[in-house]
């Protein structure tokens, strides 16, 4: 194993509560219901598509809606912080030589300003997809870009759609339970593995060869 590629929210920012406030203030300008608390735990159980669905954001609204929400977290990065026990395994796998990228839908400058703010500056490189559901593409052209295969990475991400991205562009994928989807609908894709801690990574990458 050459290439670690992480997603970013919820798998290394705890962007969790400023995402579900952002999601739910602009509800009434785009015409979907919002979120309540109540349903926070039965929505960690659905697919990406299927909470799109369950909120009533058509697939032709999602392209603003996600591009809104990303410039109203550029205000509140500052905030973010790292998922409990995430800097001390992303500074480890980048002392064993392993070259580490993130491929986000946030924005390649809320990223960056995250890692200079927690002295998270270890990353080869940051991309991101203008799509929600666009990651594959990203993570395509990132293995052109950085002349490595497939083969030779390992994709961790928080999301089902983490999952089906990695899918198409034919990379492995640990899953981690503490971000936005819940361990039963990760499991239920068959990634390569499903993690509930941080240090369980680094012994899973190794494994991973």
């Amino acid at each position: 194993m050459r290439v670690v590629i992480f997603d970013f929210d919820g798998t290394i920012g705890d962007t969790f509560w400023q995402g579900l406030e952002i999601l739910n203030a602009m509800a009434d300008e785009f015409g979907y219901r919002p979120l309540p608390a109540a349903e926070l735990e039965a929505a960690r159980d659905m697919t990406t598509r299927q909470l799109m669905r369950h909120l009533g954001i058509s697939s032709r609204k999602l392209p603003a809606v996600a591009s809104r929400g990303v410039r109203r977290l550029r205000a509140q990065i500052g905030e973010v912080q790292p998922i409990a026990g995430v800097p001390e395994v992303l500074r480890e796998l980048h002392a064993r030589g392993l070259r580490l990228g993130i491929v986000t839908s946030n924005s390649e400058e809320n990223v960056g300003l995250f890692l200079r703010n927690h002295d998270l500056e270890i990353f080869e490189f940051v991309r991101s997809s203008s799509r929600l559901l666009g990651k594959a593409r990203e993570i395509r052209q990132a293995m052109k870009k950085h002349g490595f295969q497939a083969g030779e990475a390992i994709f961790v991400g928080d999301e089902t759609r983490d999952i089906e991205a990695c899918k198409r562009a034919g990379l492995r994928c640990i899953a981690v339970s503490w971000g936005y989807n819940s361990r039963r609908v990760l499991a239920a894709q068959h990634p390569h593995g499903v993690i509930d801690r941080a240090e369980e990574l680094p012994p899973m990458i190794a494994a991973e060869g």
